[in-house]
């Protein structure tokens, strides 16, 4: 045998020219590996955001600075629809005054990210139409607006009523029990804090005094009892003579009451958290709709030849400490 041939024969025995050539082979089969059809599972989802006065108190912080709820909502929104998977569609809505209004149908979250996302960090409470907040009226109007585009809600608010509501309580719920799916999204802190008050230009002037706000509301019949208050008349002063007293310029998310909504329409309640809280709730309260999908195979050989090379280059390093000599 020819010199050439017996040195030929000694690189192949090396294991490092094995393993050489193992992870140049893996290396090429992750280039051309295919895609294997799978099933993935997507949502088709209409967001509906409360835009009115109370969404600018700032009990929330990012960055060590304080957030209004409204941009906090905008923060986790943007962040859900990038962790979507794709096959997903999202729409927009926006809440005020007695009424969600439709801003687009659902789109696609990966083919429409751009538009999606930039949508939603445009949304602002001057967007709104009115100062009133009738937010039972503003959920039945979602889920309307929701049911004919069969997508799921999500609906973001923090549940304050402006004015309160009536001594009757909140309207009955005139849809279907369930029939639209989803869930409704507390906003804000459990501790009353002040609303921010702007001027006509939209410019921050302070906040809200209870002088500022109606603490009742004195629409319907006065509720039981009133005949003890002060002044009371059953026709000049059926609530009484004085005004009526109460925090209603602070607020803080309305637990008990969103959760009421939530039971009387088929929808699932849950606090605002982050991203992957949302989406958790959401996967729990939706409705999840197969799509089909592709699954890359690449990883597995690509990973292997990474596995190779690191224990080709690592050999040599952990020889030194596999000959040292052991001291009794």
């Amino acid at each position: 045998m020819t010199a050439r041939g017996r040195a030929g024969r000694t690189v192949w025995r090396d294991p490092r020219a094995l393993c050489l050539l193992a992870a140049t082979l893996l290396a090429a089969v992750a280039l051309f590996a295919p895609r294997v059809a799978t099933r993935a599972t997507a949502y088709d989802l209409l967001a509906v955001v409360d835009v009115t006065g109370s969404m600018n108190v700032r009990d929330y912080a990012r960055g060590g600075r304080p957030v209004s709820r409204l941009d906090e909502v905008k923060a986790q929104l943007r962040a859900l629809a990038a962790r979507l998977p794709c096959g997903s569609r999202l729409g927009l809505a926006i809440f005020t005054e007695r009424r969600s209004f439709l801003l687009f149908e659902p789109v696609s979250t990966c083919a429409d990210f751009e538009p999606l996302d930039r949508a939603i960090a445009a949304l602002d409470w001057r967007m709104a139409w009115e100062g009133d907040s009738y937010v039972a009226s503003g959920l039945y109007s979602a889920l309307a607006l929701a049911a004919p585009l069969q997508a799921d809600l999500a609906f973001f608010t923090d549940g304050q009523e402006a004015p309160p509501l009536p001594a009757s309580g909140r309207p009955p719920f005139p849809g279907e029990l369930g029939a639209v799916r989803g869930l409704i999204v507390g906003v804000g802190g459990p501790t009353p804090a002040p609303i921010p008050k702007f001027d006509r230009d939209g410019r921050e002037i302070g906040f809200y005094s209870a002088a500022d706000v109606p603490h009742e509301n004195r629409h319907g019949l006065p509720p039981e009892g009133a005949a003890g208050r002060e002044g009371w008349h059953p026709r000049n002063a059926p609530w009484g003579a004085d005004a009526a007293a109460g925090e209603e310029h602070l607020s803080a998310v309305r637990t008990a009451y969103l959760s009421d909504l939530a039971a009387v329409t088929g929808l699932a309640y849950a606090p605002l958290g982050d991203a992957g809280t949302l989406l958790a709730a959401l996967e729990t309260a939706a409705r999840p709709r197969p799509v089909p999908a592709q699954r890359e195979t690449a990883p597995l050989p690509a990973a292997l030849a990474l596995l190779l090379l690191a224990s080709l280059y690592a050999a040599p390093l952990l020889a030194p400490l596999r000959r040292a000599p052991r001291h009794s």
